[in-house]
């Protein structure tokens, strides 16, 4: 096939690219990046990049600035326009292609739910986040923008294109500046559960990520599709179970005081950490899709090996938009 990914130069994109092009697939990567390999476009405006959506097989869209940062003005708002722009404009773009792709994979996010510690949240009963008394105020500008984000893909004028919105959860992967990356450096400085530990994580390991995007290519599925393990857990279930893969089992839980000055020092938001993403995959589970890695337990043990060389691995770099 051929596969044209947005954005692909971040962390994901790099992950999905090693994947295809493993397979056989032709992979053209658009990118903001000038000093990155790929078709250079500003992920706003029409231009010459469009030639390599017209005639592609697969558009996977992964653009938007990384949110891995404090939300000042600025990065609000950037945060905002890398993905909904971005989004709008590939919709223009297919919309005029004589021969658009038979399938767009969109990135949205598992934070467009609600902050939730009762019951999980699916595509059919889950609850849309923005409004929860428990959250606060500042929460709400991460759902503002996965409901933007989703609300520009529904909007493309594509008859002839499936349309997916893949509610990723947090991807588990190797990586300067991943998420996984962060969390075993807590576990390494002695520090475990974070704040009470009672908010959910909702996470997938790297390899049932790629076969997810391969499995959406293949079966005829569209509109929101939740990319997460069957399992969330607590947040301090989840540190224990890292601590225990890393050899590690005594840790300082990190109460609210120690994530204040964490988070000012490594210049990013609480929220991250805190807020209880909830979410199950009702559409792939119903639909047959089979996990590699449904249990932390099992995905915790496999990444740490990789960090320790147990097992062959990628390096990856940093997220970029």
């Amino acid at each position: 096939m051929k596969i044209v990914i947005a954005g692909g130069t971040g962390l994901l994109g790099r992950v999905l690219t090693r994947k295809f092009r493993r397979d056989g697939h032709s992979v053209l990567v658009l990118s903001r990046n000038v000093e990155s390999p790929g078709v250079l476009w500003d992920g706003k405006t029409l231009g010459g990049w469009t030639e390599i959506v017209d005639g592609a097989d697969v558009l996977v869209n992964l653009a938007g600035r990384h949110v891995n940062t404090r939300y000042d003005a600025k990065t609000r708002a950037e945060i905002m326009s890398s993905r909904v722009d971005s989004t709008r404009v590939l919709g223009q773009a297919v919309a005029r292609a004589a021969n658009p792709p038979k399938v767009w994979l969109q990135a949205s996010t598992a934070t467009i739910y609600s902050h939730r510690f009762d019951a999980p949240n699916d595509e059919y009963t889950g609850i849309l986040g923005g409004f929860e008394p428990d959250a606060p105020k500042e929460w709400h500008f991460s759902t503002d923008v996965a409901r933007a984000w989703e609300q520009a893909i529904d909007e493309a004028d594509t008859p002839h294109t499936r349309r997916v919105k893949m509610r990723m959860a947090v991807v588990m992967t190797l990586g300067r500046g991943s998420a996984f990356e962060l969390m075993l450096r807590h576990v390494r400085l002695g520090f475990g559960r974070m704040g009470d530990g009672k908010q959910y994580i909702s996470w997938l390991h790297e390899e049932d990520f790629t076969r997810a995007v391969d499995w959406l290519i293949e079966h005829d599925i569209e509109g929101p599709v939740n990319l997460a393990s069957p399992h969330p857990l607590p947040n301090g279930e989840f540190m224990h179970v890292l601590h225990q893969a890393w050899g590690m089992p005594l840790s300082i839980p990190s109460v609210r005081p120690i994530l204040d000055v964490g988070a000012f020092l490594m210049r990013t938001e609480l929220e991250l950490v805190l807020k209880s993403r909830r979410v199950v995959p009702a559409r792939l589970l119903e639909h047959g899709f089979s996990f590699n890695y449904s249990r932390w337990q099992d995905a915790a043990r496999d990444l740490v090996a990789q960090v320790r060389g147990e097992k062959a691995c990628g390096t990856q770099p940093s997220p970029v938009w």
